[in-house]
């Protein structure tokens, strides 16, 4: 079912992309805000609290529906899981940025393509050089492609029908929103870190295998921890590697949480092996994502097939 399902949300995407800001973002800080307003007393009990009202009990809430939905009929269980799926996946949500961004720089606009950098991290950006902007778009892509695709696809695959792709989407608009709040907000930094621990490595590795393997390898073990955060560091530390460019200006540890407008690169080297990003490379960090993506769906068809193999009807 997980490979049928990617297909069809793939297609709604393609047919009509979700405007994951309105339909998803909003709505769910909107939820998480109310919470934080009752419950936010400083303390780390109260953080754990909030994470149970707004994470674990919708995800079970949403565990019992589909139980019902399943034992009434798979059809409706499939259409759940698409919902799901198409709610918390969003592949398109980050793809046009892209492109618009690669087009600009092509033509030289690079107004153009620092404002819609700029709309894409929710922050501002002073950077002028095409090569500067060109890294930074693909820093981001490949942040996105992991915790937008690959992320939310591990834990489609790893809990039962919708729950995964809902609580790794769920805790990571948590942290966004939590995160910099302090002893209230450490256990929202907790769990993602846990959720987000295994995706991380699996989409490293997709991504040397995909590319440079060895570069990768060598990328991920001497330039990860130079990112403000561990996992991300290992994601672009590796797609640096698996594409032969130099990506850099990891953010310190000590720096506010992901979700933190106000955070500012500091300079502590580039992470690669390669030559110096630019708009070509772009082009590349694309062919690298699509070839994980087709990873993925052949991987899920033979995971269909094997469950066929070992439960005949």
């Amino acid at each position: 079912m997980s490979f049928f399902t990617l297909i069809v949300v793939f297609l709604l995407e393609q047919l009509q992309p979700l405007n994951y800001p309105r339909w998803v973002a909003r709505p769910v800080r909107a939820w998480m805000a109310f919470w934080a307003r009752r419950v936010d007393a400083g303390k780390y009990p109260q953080g754990v609290l909030g994470a149970v009202l707004t994470v674990f009990a919708p995800v079970l809430s949403l565990g019992v529906v589909y139980a019902l939905f399943y034992r009434a009929s798979v059809l409706l269980a499939f259409l759940l899981n698409v919902l799901a799926l198409y709610l918390t996946l969003g592949f398109r949500q980050f793809s046009h940025f892209y492109t618009d961004i690669q087009l600009a720089l092509r033509l030289g606009d690079v107004a153009r393509a620092r404002a819609l950098l700029a709309e894409w991290r929710s922050e501002s950006v002073t950077a002028d050089d095409t090569g500067e902007l060109a890294r930074m778009a693909i820093e981001t892509a490949l942040t996105s492609a992991h915790r937008h695709v690959f992320a939310v696809l591990l834990w489609f695959v790893l809990l039962p029908g919708p729950l995964g792709a809902v609580l790794y989407r769920l805790s990571h608009l948590l942290c966004e929103n939590w995160c910099a709040r302090g002893e209230f907000g450490r256990f929202a930094r907790q769990l993602f870190w846990v959720l987000d621990w295994l995706p991380a490595r699996v989409t490293a590795v997709v991504f040397a295998g995909m590319g440079n393997f060895v570069d990768a390898l060598y990328c991920w073990r001497r330039y990860a921890t130079r990112w403000y955060d561990p996992g991300l560091g290992i994601v672009i530390a590796s797609g640096a590697g698996a594409l032969g460019v130099r990506l850099g200006l990891g953010v310190p540890e000590t720096a506010i949480w992901p979700g933190d407008a106000s955070r500012k690169d500091s300079n502590n080297g580039d992470s690669g092996t390669g030559e110096a990003a630019d708009v070509e490379f772009m082009q590349s960090a694309v062919g690298l994502v699509w070839r994980a993506i087709v990873l993925w769906l052949l991987l899920l068809l033979l995971l269909g097939l094997a469950r066929l193999a070992a439960y005949p009807s």
